[in-house]
């Protein structure tokens, strides 16, 4: 079983056939995927979602990138969101200056009131990190220091400091359809030091199909290509990678039941 730990299932690219795409998830042996909030102001959207099917929980958080058009949202409200039974995690929010440095103060507001909220809750904080490895280690230093709490470097495709501070401060780290490119050895490397209890996979779809199927629209059932190549990087089997990362997720993911989990098939060989 692989679980994707990060997909935009609420994305209008999945409108016309988001139940077959699930159906295509689990054919792949993918059982479990949490479809990330970009936006709180879009929550409905997002929850009603997750209602809709089991084997799909939620984030509720404001992507960087909209931080500006969402400078209202408090970590109370974050908070209250938050308790809903299918909202398993904080999230997306952080750092993206890839389109300048209009708005990074409010970037930066906004994160911080994300991670008060993962602190409160104790739920995992998603983190999206662009062009920002600098500023994103000196608020994850600062705030770690205010009071613990649980975060993924998410889609992980900054450079091996932020990788190495986020690993210091007890962060996970996970990897997206970016390691499978050509063009990426200097993210292999750092998948190469993550230690094996802090990795997760996901696909981020429909963005950044894997290798074979890059520059299609991406799905769920693709994180197995992924895995594949993680498998690969860290010389374990991809069954032993799926068991790994899925075990990681439960961990951290705690709020997910037991009952969600697929029964584990037999052993063979």
């Amino acid at each position: 079983m692989l679980v994707d730990s990060h997909c935009h299932l609420d994305f209008p690219e999945f409108e016309a056939d988001r139940d077959a795409l699930i159906e295509r998830a689990h054919e792949a042996g993918i059982d479990l995927m949490v479809t990330i909030s970009t936006r709180v102001r879009q929550f409905d959207r997002i929850r009603a979602l997750a209602e809709a099917h089991d084997e799909i929980y939620c984030s509720v958080g404001t992507h960087p990138n909209s931080a500006h058009e969402e400078p209202d949202i408090t970590t109370d409200e974050l908070v209250a969101l938050a308790a809903h039974p299918k909202v398993v995690a904080i999230g997306e929010a952080g750092l993206d200056y890839f389109y300048g440095a209009e708005h990074r103060a409010i970037q930066a507001v906004g994160f911080r009131r994300h991670i008060a909220a993962a602190r409160i809750t104790q739920l995992p904080l998603v983190i999206h990190a662009r062009d920002a490895d600098a500023d994103m280690i000196e608020i994850l230093r600062d705030e770690m220091g205010q009071g613990t709490f649980p975060a993924i470097l998410h889609c992980f495709s900054s450079g091996p400091e932020l990788a190495r501070v986020g690993l210091e401060l007890g962060l996970h780290v996970s990897f997206s359809g970016i390691l499978t490119f050509k063009s990426a050895q200097s993210i292999r490397d750092v998948a190469v030091d993550v230690p094996l209890d802090r990795l997760l996979v996901e696909t981020d779809a429909p963005y950044l199909a894997p290798v074979p199927h890059r520059g299609q629209r991406n799905e769920p059932a693709f994180v197995r290509e992924t895995a594949r190549v993680l498998a690969e990087i860290k010389g374990v089997s991809p069954d032993e990678i799926a068991a790994i990362t899925t075990a990681n997720f439960r961990r951290l993911f705690s709020k997910v039941p037991a009952s969600a989990y697929a029964q584990e098939p037999a052993h063979h060989g």
